[in-house]
């Protein structure tokens, strides 16, 4: 699992031996397939399994090779928007559901055993600007009123927990945490094996059709999945199977880099507590210590892959800006994941026909929102009585969408522009 020029991740190079996923070869009949084996597709499998419901689970790759296990492995609650702008959309049910994302990750770790690297340290969000600080005190206090443990950070409390002094203020989010996600999606796998489920991996579904109570998921390899129902769970490597759907989202690519290892003086002052931190601008970075006690950055690339480290030439700058004391250490990891981005900044469900369900759409957060959607996806199944947290929207294409590299690239560079001036 590389960023395309054959360096692994930290994740990969860090990560157990993949579950045995083998290639369909068969036609074989369940209650429900899922397509693919990231963290939405495997959430839904392991409930549905563990509900003795029949479920096989497909994928191009195999579990995690998407954003699913390459990203920052920060486990936040919430969405883009504050809670009184989500009990104004949707209502506090909706408001309590994202609010406890988080909650839902470490019950499945704590539940099925997965060795996972979890810990619940918090997620701190931070401002360079202080322009920023009204709108995150607001944020805070808004979920403080509905229970949660945050807090307020001042200049001197950022850079005690962070060990930067580029920060004027933030807040902690006691609810959030962090893992390994790449052994999370193995995890979940091994968990859906366990529970009686079927994984199989390179397994391209190219076409897909209804035949009686049955839809037929035919492969690149002439196998056959037939189930009554279907969900779709691939996210920003959505492709053409289904009409209208991958034009939905704008699948930005997340580049990522680790430094060698810190040494414990270092260790000492930068992240000592180990929380995970992103910053509040349009276009902001995230940081943590990665597995390999190096210190981890990342933040928005081009939209291609990237083709050599002069690609990562702005996330390198924005590590060596914000700890000046790791400029010149060596970096051991570069690498990269496709997001899927929307233009609301929400989660999209969809379910065009009644046996098919899709969620896309994480924007950033997909660790905790794949893994809540997932879930509760397969509670959908089981009881169709039982609401889901977002209404189903309709399939609507961007306009222009194979233009995105080009439009999407021009917002960043605007979003990056107003950051600038309003530092």
């Amino acid at each position: 699992m590389s960023n395309g020029y054959g360096v692994p991740s930290v994740w990969a190079a860090t990560a157990p031996e993949a579950p045995v996923t083998p290639p369909l070869t068969e036609t074989v009949t369940a209650d429900v397939a899922v397509i693919g084996a990231g963290i939405t597709g495997l959430t839904a499998a392991l409930r549905l399994a563990c509900a003795g419901t029949s479920v096989v689970v497909v994928d191009r790759q195999g579990p995690g090779y998407g954003a699913s296990g390459r990203n920052g492995g920060q486990v936040i609650p919430g969405l883009k928007y504050d809670p009184p702008m989500l009990d104004k959309l949707y209502g506090p049910e909706t408001t309590a559901f994202v609010g406890a994302t988080a909650d839902v990750v470490f019950d499945l770790v704590t539940r099925h055993g997965l060795e996972c690297e979890a810990a619940r340290d918090g997620w701190i969000q931070a401002t360079v600007k202080r322009a920023h600080l009204p709108t995150l005190h607001a944020r805070m206090q808004a979920w403080q009123q509905r229970g949660a443990p945050v807090e307020m950070l001042d200049a001197a409390g950022m850079k005690a927990k962070i060990g930067s002094e580029g920060f004027v203020g933030g807040w902690l989010d006691g609810r959030a945490g962090r893992l390994h996600p790449l052994k999370y999606c193995y995890g979940l796998a091994r968990a859906v094996l366990q529970a009686g489920g079927r994984i199989h991996g390179q397994t391209a579904v190219v076409s897909m059709e209804r035949h009686g109570a049955l839809w037929h998921l035919k492969t690149a390899s002439g196998a056959e999945v037939r189930a009554a129902q279907v969900v779709i769970a691939t996210n920003g490597y959505t492709d053409s199977l289904w009409p209208q759907l991958k034009a939905t989202v704008i699948p930005a690519t997340s580049f990522q880099v680790a430094t060698a290892p810190l040494s414990d003086k270092q260790r000492q002052r930068i992240l000592p507590q180990q929380v995970v931190v992103s910053d509040s601008r349009r276009i902001g970075n995230y940081f943590r210590i990665a597995p390999n006690g190096g210190l981890m950055l990342g933040g928005r690339g081009t939209f291609r892959e990237p083709q050599g480290m002069g690609d990562y030439r702005r996330i390198l700058a924005a590590l060596e800006h914000f700890f000046p004391e790791v400029a010149g250490m060596p970096i051991a990891h570069a690498w990269s994941g496709r997001v899927a981005m929307t233009y609301d900044h929400l989660p999209h469900l969809h379910r065009p026909v009644p046996t098919v369900t899709m969620a896309l759409g994480y924007n950033g957060r997909g660790v905790a929102l794949g893994s809540a959607f997932g879930t509760a996806i397969a509670d959908s199944l089981l009881d169709p009585t039982k609401p889901l947290p977002l209404p189903f929207t309709a399939i609507n294409p961007l306009y222009l969408h194979d233009l995105h590299p080009v439009y999407a690239s021009m917002a960043i560079w605007y979003y990056r522009l107003r950051d600038y001036l309003e530092q």
